[in-house]
């Protein structure tokens, strides 16, 4: 048994409750990167990488930095620094496997979103790394992308979720910490206070 019911299991069946989309969504379509997007990309610190593994399995995987922290090498290659984080690999590991990558650009205060979908490599190429080094470290890795479909998405979902609406952000203390929230779920050798620590020292390593 499925653990949902009145499921929907063909896109004639979604169609007939949602409809078609307006002209627009689809002409806008572009299968480059022109000025445009470029200019979007060179203001974006942040964007998210949706990648899928042989069997299925998803992942989505927060990249950012400094604003134009991707690099656009021509209309139809960006490069995106694998800087510092958890060492998980979690897309690194399914690129290998399945090279369709899906990425979504975000501009503070802006809202719409620049989605880009194409085919991804890992490189360690000298020539790609090295313009990227930032506070003397030079990325090890990069995430190359080749684009196959590029658009900007419309604003009606942070319009709806007044995501940059900064009074109505809720207060910093209105969740647990991280360093909490793991403590709790898998109880370590060591304090709480141990543990909050050796979170804020390696969250403090940006770079290295």
């Amino acid at each position: 048994m499925p653990p949902f019911q009145h499921l929907l299991t063909s896109e004639a069946e979604i169609r007939a409750l949602v409809g078609t989309p307006v002209a627009r969504s689809l002409l806008k379509e572009q299968q480059k990167i022109d000025g445009h997007f470029r200019e979007f990309i060179a203001h974006s610190p942040f964007l998210l990488l949706a990648t899928s593994g042989a069997g299925g399995t998803c992942d989505v995987s927060p990249k950012g930095d400094a604003p134009g922290f991707v690099r656009v090498l021509d209309e139809k290659r960006l490069v995106i620094p694998e800087r510092n984080g958890n060492k998980r690999l979690d897309g690194m590991k399914n690129i290998l496997a399945n090279p369709h990558v899906g990425l979504i650009f975000l501009v503070p205060g802006r809202d719409e979103t620049l989605r880009v979908n194409g085919r991804a490599w890992i490189t360690r190429d000298p020539a790609l790394l090295e313009p990227m080094t930032v506070q003397g470290v030079t990325p090890k890795l990069a995430i190359g992308v080749e684009v196959e479909q590029a658009f900007l998405h419309c604003v009606k979902s942070f319009r709806r979720s007044r995501l940059w609406a900064h009074a109505e952000w809720p207060r910093a203390d209105a969740l647990p910490s991280i360093a909490c929230v793991i403590f709790d779920q898998i109880k370590p050798d060591a304090t709480l206070e141990e543990f909050e620590r050796g979170v804020k020292e390696s969250d403090a390593k940006l770079y290295i």
